[in-house]
């Protein structure tokens, strides 16, 4: 049986290495399968990282942005809530401002109806000596815009001669006028009485921001001229002790506001010259607005 225990020894290793040939290849099938399995994945890992880190840049920009955003709307909150109290202040102050506007309309009309009632009853009298009396008629002879009445002693200047209209400021071209008055009053003669200064406008309400802002009414602007006119009077020479001044508004026409020309005329001062004694004096006094 030598002869079968060979071929038997030849099957045998054919079988091997068959088998052997066939373990080579199955493992080559696994290495490249396993291989693949490890290519693809990694790739889709990297690109997901990618996208992450992207991702959470974006949401991290996204939430700085969110808190920026808050933080300007909580600080215009602040800012809206600051000016709405301001508004508020703002909005009582102007109130109050308009309330005294008003008191101070009604006490200037309340002095106009005492000062007319002592004008009718004849109360107010030329105080002035008739040397005196007889140089501010000459002045009117100077100057045609200025007017003088001998019966009461109340001098009218034209306030057109005086300012630009919404002005308090007063023109060059008034100061001689206004020059040769003071030297009038300062006369040994002239020089013991009072003088009330009385500011009057037209009826046409101010519409001008940039006069508005100086002279919110007319009340307003008729006594700014007043002051302005005892102050320049007080440059001249006149003792301020001897002066006061008062504001009509509008309320006090000399003939009706029916046409420029008409307006012009009520557009005015006066001053009122007045003895020591003069009930007007002594009532002006008491209320600080002389002396």
């Amino acid at each position: 049986m030598p002869g079968q225990g060979h071929r038997r020894s030849a099957v045998m290793r054919a079988v091997w290495k068959v088998d052997k040939t066939m373990r080579w290849f199955c493992l080559a099938l696994l290495t490249v399968a396993a291989v693949g399995c490890q290519t693809v994945p990694q790739k889709v890992l990297r690109q997901s990282q990618m996208n992450a880190r992207q991702l959470y840049a974006q949401n991290k920009a996204l939430m700085a942005e969110r808190d920026q955003c808050q933080k300007s709307l909580a600080q215009a909150l602040q800012e809206k809530q600051q000016l709405q109290t301001r508004a508020a202040n703002l909005q009582r102050e102007l109130e109050i401002a308009n309330q005294q506007v008003r008191n101070l309309e009604a006490e200037r009309k309340e002095l106009h109806q005492k000062f007319v009632s002592m004008l009718n009853r004849g109360d107010i009298k030329n105080p002035m000596s008739p040397e005196t009396t007889s140089r501010f008629q000459e002045l009117v002879k100077k100057y045609p815009n200025f007017e003088f009445d001998p019966v009461t002693g109340v001098s009218k200047f034209h306030s057109d001669i005086l300012f630009d209209l919404g002005s308090d400021r007063i023109k060059p071209s008034a100061i001689p006028l206004l020059r040769d008055f003071a030297k009038i009053l300062n006369t040994a003669d002239a020089r013991q009485f009072d003088i009330l200064v009385v500011g009057h406008t037209d009826d046409l309400p101010i519409k001008r921001a940039s006069t508005r802002a100086k002279h919110p009414t007319n009340l307003h602007l008729s006594t700014d001229r007043a002051n302005s006119v005892v102050l320049q009077l007080q440059k001249l020479g006149i003792d301020p002790k001897r002066m006061g001044a008062a504001g009509y508004s509008m309320y006090q026409p000399i003939v009706p506001n029916t046409s420029p020309e008409n307006r012009a005329r009520n557009r005015r001062v006066e001053i009122y010259v007045l003895a020591p004694d003069s009930p007007v004096a002594a009532f002006f006094a008491g209320s600080g607005q002389l002396r």
